[in-house]
């Protein structure tokens, strides 16, 4: 865990407006984060911003073999370390702009579940209006989306920002509970049914 915690910090050095934490998620984000990952059927499950891999466990945990795991992630040493630990698991080593793209090349036509580790409030207002595109036109009509924000961050001009485009790309958006059991706190949004 200390290794991971290392890797992680030194990579937010190396480039902060990409990894956009200090620390990995926790498992009670994680598993706040991965609540609409269905309980029965199929699922095609896309990950953005996979990192050391927190909801990434959560999420083959409550697969359970289960659909179709996706995982992505822009830093390919983070990505060599997700593959190593989850070797049955698609890891894509690339930009989540490039989503629809990335899926229709693996033979995925839509999303029924999108969970984001991005630091949305880290990018220009350009990145974010092209990565929310990239989600909604990868999800299927009446998929989920769940991201979350740093509780110190709410009150920033991008994450302001950010909530009010989640508004205007989804029919429903609600914000959860905070969860104090994260470095630093953090709340989930979760939104539903993309606005085409």
């Amino acid at each position: 865990m200390a290794n991971e915690s290392s890797l992680f910090l030194g990579e937010f050095f190396r480039s902060p407006t990409v990894i956009g934490a200090i620390a990995p998620s926790s498992r009670r984000l994680s598993s706040a984060v991965a609540v609409p990952i269905p309980e029965r059927g199929d699922p095609v499950v896309v990950e953005l911003g996979a990192g050391t891999g927190p909801f990434t466990a959560e999420i083959q945990r409550r697969l359970g073999g289960r659909g179709r795991h996706l995982a992505l992630e822009i830093n390919p040493r983070l990505g060599g370390l997700l593959q190593a630990r989850h070797p049955g698991l698609e890891v894509v080593v690339d930009d989540a702009v490039r989503l629809p793209a990335l899926l229709a090349a693996r033979g995925v036509t839509t999303a029924d579940v999108i969970v984001s580790g991005l630091p949305w409030a880290a990018f220009s207002p350009d990145r974010q209006a092209a990565l929310l595109r990239a989600v909604v036109d990868s999800l299927s009509r009446d998929g989920a989306f769940t991201t979350f924000s740093y509780v110190h961050a709410r009150m920033l001009g991008p994450a302001v920002r950010f909530r009010r485009r989640l508004a205007r790309a989804f029919e429903e958006v609600v914000p959860g509970r905070t969860v104090w059991g994260n470095l630093p706190p953090a709340f989930v949004f979760h939104a539903r049914r993309p606005r085409v």
